[in-house]
């Protein structure tokens, strides 16, 4: 059960008071231009700032309006991407754009509530983009917010539970002051991403260090509690990286599963780390490829990434060709042959980017 509220102007006046003198310097906080600002928030989801900045300014400098981002192609916009990870965001970001333009004659609505209509725009950014652009007191909610609230009121209901929103957004709606909703949305999340922080806090020079339950009751390292996220399954896949001469064949991810729309090799998903030669051999004699055999290489080293519930596993089986695949196999895979500069140009998985780095 939440603890009594502090009265809203202290907390407005503490962060608003710590604001200024504590912030980064963010250009996504130097502009009104929702589109900028929907930008920023659309990159930085699941994403720090400091790898989410040179994104953020690549973006602005290929399309500096809404209407240049809806009239790319979606590969390139893919491409522009690629290292940010959950692609789905590149690919909501760009049909949101043609929305935009659409529906709404290239300008973004001006309220929460209309925001909320647009593909792909939750509750926190529409929140964000309400306030920074058009000055709407809607408080934002991101897990810096909900760390702040936790520790500050002494709320110890699980932020991962969807029924804890509700609670949690009208405490902050309870104190965000109407005369400056987008500076103390901008204050209190950056008081949770660098003075009130996950793992060892700035307390002893905390504003809020007396008015903190958390801090007076020695619980700082116990809240916000959130529920622990489901274990991560692991999957091992085989990449085989067939090259007749100067080109690469790849392919284009079309299946429901990560990457959709990304390009990668062909592949086998194994329930094992390694396979042995014989097997490689199987599948290359079921791909049709004649492989040349004076140009044997070994398999790679395990490349490992990280997906939000999945671990990955990776090895690459480079595959010289005596002639190229035939064309039934290349319509069967969807594989198609590549120069490597060709292949430069597509948007791939990051894993696939870093073996091409490496080994070209």
């Amino acid at each position: 059960m939440p603890k009594p509220a502090l009265q809203s102007s202290f907390l407005a006046t503490a962060l608003l008071a710590w604001y200024p003198r504590h912030h980064r310097d963010l250009p996504w906080r130097h502009t009104r231009d929702p589109y900028a600002i929907w930008l920023s928030e659309v990159i930085l989801q699941q994403t720090r700032v400091a790898q989410g900045l040179p994104y953020y300014e690549r973006f602005l400098a290929a399309y500096p309006t809404v209407q240049a981002l809806a009239a790319a192609p979606e590969q390139e916009v893919l491409r522009l991407w690629q290292g940010l990870g959950y692609y789905s965001r590149a690919r909501n970001m760009h049909l949101t754009a043609q929305q935009v333009v659409q529906e709404y004659d290239g300008r973004f609505p001006s309220t929460y509530a209309e925001l909320l209509k647009l593909r792909g725009v939750g509750p926190y950014t529409a929140a964000a983009i309400a306030s920074f652009a058009f000055d709407e007191p809607v408080a934002v909610l991101d897990g810096n917010v909900y760390r702040v609230l936790a520790r500050i009121f002494g709320l110890h209901s699980d932020i991962a539970a969807p029924a804890s929103r509700k609670e949690f957004q009208a405490l902050a709606d309870q104190h965000i002051p109407a005369t400056a909703p987008a500076d103390f949305n901008q204050a209190i999340m950056e008081f949770g991403a660098i003075q009130c922080t996950p793992v060892k806090p700035d307390c002893l020079f905390c504003p809020l260090q007396q008015q903190c339950w958390a801090f007076q009751h020695g619980q700082v390292a116990v809240l916000p509690i959130k529920s622990k996220a489901k274990a991560s399954r692991v999957r091992y896949f085989q990449y085989f990286v067939l090259r007749y001469q100067e080109q690469l064949y790849l392919r284009e991810r079309r299946e429901k599963d990560i990457w959709q729309g990304l390009y990668d090799f062909a592949l086998t998903e194994t329930t094992i780390p390694e396979i042995p030669p014989a097997e490689v051999l199987r599948h290359l004699e079921a791909l049709g490829a004649v492989v040349d055999t004076r140009q044997v290489a070994e398999p790679s080293a395990a490349f490992r990434h990280v997906l939000s519930h999945q671990k990955l596993e990776a090895r690459f089986h480079p595959v010289a060709l005596a002639q190229p695949l035939p064309a039934s196999t290349l319509q069967d895979l969807g594989l198609r042959a590549y120069t490597l500069a060709e292949a430069d140009a597509l948007p791939k998985p990051i894993l696939i980017a870093n073996y091409l780095t490496r080994m070209y």
